[in-house]
Protein backbone atom coordinates (compact mmCIF):
# COMPACT_ATOMS: atom_id res chain seq x y z
CA UNK A 1 0.00 0.00 0.00
CA UNK A 2 1.23 3.62 -0.66
CA UNK A 3 1.16 6.28 1.63
CA UNK A 4 2.49 9.32 2.75
CA UNK A 5 5.14 9.40 5.66
CA UNK A 6 3.95 10.84 8.84
CA UNK A 7 5.77 13.84 9.79
CA UNK A 8 3.25 15.86 12.07
CA UNK A 9 5.57 15.28 14.81
CA UNK A 10 9.14 16.17 13.53
CA UNK A 11 9.86 19.66 14.53
CA UNK A 12 10.94 22.09 11.67
CA UNK A 13 14.32 22.45 10.87
CA UNK A 14 16.29 24.79 8.33
CA UNK A 15 17.28 22.46 5.06
CA UNK A 16 18.93 22.85 1.73
CA UNK A 17 19.87 20.40 -0.73
CA UNK A 18 22.07 21.07 -4.20
CA UNK A 19 21.47 19.03 -7.07
CA UNK A 20 23.29 19.15 -10.33
CA UNK A 21 23.46 17.69 -14.00
CA UNK A 22 24.11 18.13 -17.35
CA UNK A 23 23.33 17.56 -20.89
CA UNK A 24 25.43 17.07 -23.98
CA UNK A 25 25.61 18.86 -26.95
CA UNK A 26 26.58 19.03 -29.87
CA UNK A 27 28.96 21.99 -30.70
CA UNK A 28 27.18 23.90 -33.24
CA UNK A 29 24.59 23.80 -30.66
CA UNK A 30 26.31 25.29 -28.02
CA UNK A 31 27.72 27.77 -30.25
CA UNK A 32 24.30 28.74 -31.53
CA UNK A 33 23.11 28.69 -27.85
CA UNK A 34 26.28 31.57 -27.06
CA UNK A 35 25.52 33.25 -30.03
CA UNK A 36 21.47 33.81 -29.47
CA UNK A 37 20.45 31.94 -32.65
CA UNK A 38 18.13 29.51 -31.22
CA UNK A 39 14.93 29.14 -32.96
CA UNK A 40 12.55 29.24 -29.73
CA UNK A 41 14.51 31.58 -27.78
CA UNK A 42 17.49 31.78 -24.90
CA UNK A 43 17.33 28.04 -23.98
CA UNK A 44 19.52 28.87 -20.90
CA UNK A 45 16.92 31.51 -19.36
CA UNK A 46 13.91 29.75 -20.47
CA UNK A 47 15.44 26.79 -18.28
CA UNK A 48 15.87 28.23 -15.00
CA UNK A 49 12.49 29.46 -14.99
CA UNK A 50 11.34 26.08 -15.93
CA UNK A 51 13.34 24.59 -13.08
CA UNK A 52 12.29 27.15 -10.35
CA UNK A 53 8.72 26.34 -12.12
CA UNK A 54 9.09 22.71 -11.55
CA UNK A 55 11.14 22.43 -8.14
CA UNK A 56 7.83 24.17 -6.96
CA UNK A 57 5.40 21.99 -7.89
CA UNK A 58 7.64 18.30 -7.34
CA UNK A 59 4.74 17.11 -4.59
CA UNK A 60 2.28 17.36 -7.66
CA UNK A 61 4.61 14.91 -9.50
CA UNK A 62 6.21 13.10 -7.08
CA UNK A 63 3.44 10.76 -5.06
CA UNK A 64 5.11 10.66 -2.10
CA UNK A 65 6.36 14.03 -1.20
CA UNK A 66 4.72 16.49 0.83
CA UNK A 67 4.22 20.26 -0.20
CA UNK A 68 7.42 21.81 1.12
CA UNK A 69 7.20 25.81 2.08
CA UNK A 70 10.30 26.54 -0.33
CA UNK A 71 12.00 29.68 1.11
CA UNK A 72 14.81 30.12 -1.22
CA UNK A 73 15.95 28.59 -4.72
CA UNK A 74 18.24 29.33 -7.38
CA UNK A 75 19.01 27.42 -10.50
CA UNK A 76 21.49 28.66 -12.52
CA UNK A 77 22.93 27.22 -16.08
CA UNK A 78 26.32 26.84 -17.62
CA UNK A 79 27.25 26.48 -20.96
CA UNK A 80 31.00 24.60 -21.50
CA UNK A 81 32.41 23.24 -24.12
CA UNK A 82 30.37 19.98 -25.03
CA UNK A 83 27.58 20.62 -22.22
CA UNK A 84 25.01 23.00 -20.25
CA UNK A 85 25.18 22.21 -17.00
CA UNK A 86 22.52 22.62 -14.21
CA UNK A 87 22.95 23.22 -10.13
CA UNK A 88 19.98 23.94 -8.41
CA UNK A 89 20.16 24.82 -4.61
CA UNK A 90 16.81 24.79 -2.70
CA UNK A 91 16.48 25.54 1.10
CA UNK A 92 13.27 25.39 3.40
CA UNK A 93 12.54 25.66 7.02
CA UNK A 94 10.51 21.87 7.55
CA UNK A 95 9.71 18.77 8.50
CA UNK A 96 11.28 17.01 5.89
CA UNK A 97 14.20 17.62 2.89
CA UNK A 98 14.46 18.82 -0.31
CA UNK A 99 16.91 16.51 -2.45
CA UNK A 100 13.59 15.54 -4.11
CA UNK A 101 12.85 19.40 -5.11
CA UNK A 102 16.31 20.34 -6.28
CA UNK A 103 16.72 17.09 -8.50
CA UNK A 104 13.17 17.71 -9.92
CA UNK A 105 14.26 21.29 -10.50
CA UNK A 106 17.44 19.91 -12.28
CA UNK A 107 15.84 17.36 -14.50
CA UNK A 108 13.15 19.55 -15.80
CA UNK A 109 16.03 22.70 -16.78
CA UNK A 110 17.53 20.16 -18.78
CA UNK A 111 14.84 19.05 -20.47
CA UNK A 112 13.91 22.35 -21.38
CA UNK A 113 17.30 22.91 -22.93
CA UNK A 114 16.87 19.87 -25.04
CA UNK A 115 13.24 20.90 -25.93
CA UNK A 116 14.33 23.88 -27.08
CA UNK A 117 17.49 23.26 -29.21
CA UNK A 118 16.02 19.71 -30.26
CA UNK A 119 15.71 21.16 -33.66
CA UNK A 120 19.54 21.89 -33.83
CA UNK A 121 20.55 18.35 -32.33
CA UNK A 122 18.71 15.96 -35.03
CA UNK A 123 20.46 14.23 -37.43
CA UNK A 124 19.35 13.10 -40.84
CA UNK A 125 16.96 10.05 -39.61
CA UNK A 126 15.58 12.56 -36.95
CA UNK A 127 17.41 11.06 -33.97
CA UNK A 128 19.72 12.38 -31.34
CA UNK A 129 22.69 11.00 -31.31
CA UNK A 130 24.88 13.60 -29.40
CA UNK A 131 22.12 14.69 -26.63
CA UNK A 132 22.34 13.02 -23.48
CA UNK A 133 21.33 14.44 -20.20
CA UNK A 134 24.30 12.52 -17.73
CA UNK A 135 24.91 12.40 -13.96
CA UNK A 136 21.53 13.98 -11.94
CA UNK A 137 23.02 13.62 -8.45
CA UNK A 138 22.70 15.20 -4.86
CA UNK A 139 25.65 17.02 -4.32
CA UNK A 140 24.84 17.61 -0.87
CA UNK A 141 22.27 18.12 1.64
CA UNK A 142 22.24 19.42 5.20
CA UNK A 143 19.80 20.62 8.15
CA UNK A 144 20.47 23.16 10.50
CA UNK A 145 21.84 26.20 10.08
CA UNK A 146 23.09 27.13 6.40
CA UNK A 147 26.46 28.25 4.91
CA UNK A 148 26.44 29.74 2.11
Amino acid sequence: MARIVDIARKPDVPRRAVARGSIRLRPATLAAIRAGRVEKGDPLAAAEVAGLHALKSTWQVLPHCHPIPITSATVPLEASRDRVTCTATVEATYKTGVEMEALYGVAVALLTVWDMVKALEKDARGQYPAARIEGVRVISKGKGRHRR
